[in-house]
C-alpha cells in the first residue's frame, strides 16, 4: 500500500497540532491529503418559506454569508498546513488538498473518505466547544470508533 496520510483538517488550533505532528513524525516520502469538511448551509439559504421565522429571513443574508467565511477559513487552514509541510521537507506533489462540502455529517465524511485508499487518518482531539461536544459527540471519536482497516492517529 502507497504511504498515503489522511490529515483532516478544521480552522481549529488541535488540526495545526495535528499538522505540525504529521511534519515531525512521517517521512517525507509519504502522500499526505489535507481533508476539510464544510457544512452545507446553501441548502437552507436556497429556501423560501411561510414557516421561516421573520428573524432568520430578516437575518438571512448574514447567516447565509456564514459558509463563504467558513470556506475561506478552511482554505487559509490548508495552505498554513501546506506550508507547515513544505517547510519541513515535503515535496508539493506529495501534499494535495481536498474540501468537500459536508453530505453524510463530517465524521462520516471522514470515515468515507478514509475507504479511499489511505494508510492512516490523522485529525486533531477536538474542534468543537466542550458544549457542543457533550450533545454531539467529538468526529474524533466517531472516527476513531468506526473506521475500519485503517489505522487513526489522535492530536492533541
Amino acid at each position: 500500500m502507497e504511504k498515503s496520510v489522511l490529515l483532516a483538517l478544521d480552522d481549529s488550533e488541535n488540526s495545526m497540532m495535528a499538522v505540525e505532528e504529521v511534519a515531525r513524525t512521517f517521512t517525507q516520502d509519504h502522500k499526505i491529503t489535507l481533508f476539510s469538511v464544510i457544512q452545507d448551509t446553501a441548502v437552507i439559504c436556497d429556501m423560501y418559506s411561510p414557516e421561516l421565522t421573520p428573524y432568520f429571513m430578516s437575518e438571512k443574508n448574514a447567516f447565509c454569508a456564514l459558509e463563504n467565511k467558513k470556506r475561506e477559513l478552511l482554505n487559509q487552514a490548508q495552505e498554513k498546513a501546506r506550508k507547515i509541510l513544505l517547510d519541513a521537507g515535503f515535496g508539493e506533489r506529495n501534499i494535495r488538498s481536498k474540501v468537500e462540502t459536508c453530505r453524510k455529517g463530517v465524521a462520516r465524511d471522514i470515515i468515507e473518505e478514509a475507504k479511499s485508499g489511505y494508510g492512516v487518518v490523522v485529525l486533531g482531539r477536538r474542534g468543537l466547544s466542550g458544549i457542543k461536544e457533550f450533545f454531539l459527540g467529538s468526529v474524533s471519536n466517531k472516527v476513531v470508533t468506526t473506521v475500519k482497516d485503517v489505522s487513526v492517529f489522535v492530536v492533541g
